[in-house]
């Protein structure tokens, strides 16, 4: 579809005029002189003289013509000037919005892609927060395991990814929130509910596992594997949401990156110590496509975050 401009000869194709010459236009049909529209423009009087030659030969009329008050806009530059207005306003804005966000009243709907464990973690304070300096935005969240993560955050159908993501490398940009070590987690009261335990009675302990599609936890099983470490493991589950609840109701073990094991321990009962096994800490970070590190709405959602979770506000 092209968009075309009306001209006394005929019709005339959008492609065949330089843009440029409509921003000199407008601001001669505002200023009404040469001078102060350079003067505007920040260009030279006879740049805009010779802006205002080829508009005339362009368009076949003379647009203005001199008087004692200035420069007089002809009957077809009055009927351009609405549209010439119009247009440009809407270029305007539309080069704009990408530079800034106005979240206070934005009614955007942001996608994050996380784990359970960032349910459960970030998203109680995130809401809140959002909700309170924001009231139009909403959050979506998918499971980082359930798409084709790489692929859907290149092309802009989820914004941000949080946690432990090692698949995201190439082409993506990343902030680190905190590093956070591995725990033993089970219900008040237990065996191992004593404040240091020994790589011996953690291997004697009955175990639940967690098999963490789509996430780097399950590194931490893989690690023991190799260092040896056997576990009578009762119980695998895909996911750590239903953790809180199965190690209240039974004698079970779990090893869960600490915050979470903070973010269950009251509401459940629980207690957890440090591991016995050596495991490395883990980097929890935010990530996003390096095709939207200059977005701003992306640039105010990753600040929240990092404010909310960094490694000197985190708990």
């Amino acid at each position: 579809m092209h968009i075309i401009i009306p001209v006394n000869m005929g019709v005339m194709d959008l492609k065949d005029v330089d843009l440029n010459l409509l921003v000199v236009l407008h601001q001669l049909l505002l200023q009404r002189r040469v001078s102060r529209a350079a003067e505007l423009l920040g260009l030279t009087q006879p740049a805009v003289s010779n802006a205002l030659a080829r508009l005339r030969n362009l368009l076949g009329d003379e647009l203005f013509v001199r008087a004692s008050a200035g420069m007089v806009p002809t009957p077809y530059a009055n009927q351009l000037a609405g549209p010439v207005a119009e247009a440009l306003g809407i270029l305007h804005r539309a080069v704009n919005q990408l530079r800034s966000f106005d979240a206070a009243t934005s009614t955007r709907r942001f996608v994050i892609a996380m784990s359970d464990i960032g349910e459960i973690y970030f998203l109680p304070r995130l809401i809140q927060e959002i909700a309170r300096i924001a009231p139009g935005i909403s959050v979506s969240t998918v499971h980082n395991a359930s798409l084709d993560l790489k692929d859907e955050m290149e092309a802009g159908h989820v914004d941000l990814a949080v946690g432990l993501l090692p698949q995201l490398a190439a082409g993506f940009v990343h902030r680190r929130l905190f590093r956070q070590r591995y725990v033993c987690t089970f219900r008040k009261g237990h065996a191992l509910d004593k404040g240091k335990i020994t790589l011996r009675e953690f291997c004697a302990a009955e175990h639940l596992v967690v098999i963490s599609a789509g996430t780097g936890h399950g590194k931490a099983d893989e690690l023991m594997e190799r260092a040896g470490v056997t576990r009578d493991v009762k119980l695998r589950v895909p996911h750590f949401i239903a953790v809180g609840h199965l190690l209240r109701d039974s004698d079970l073990v779990a090893t869960l990156p600490e915050r979470l094991a903070q973010s269950v321990t009251a509401p459940f009962g629980l207690a957890y110590v440090g591991h016995p096994a050596k495991l490395p800490e883990i980097s929890i970070d935010v990530f996003w496509h390096a095709r939207h590190h200059r977005d701003p709405a992306s640039q105010w959602l990753r600040a929240v975050i990092v404010r909310l979770f960094g490694a000197a506000r985190a708990r």
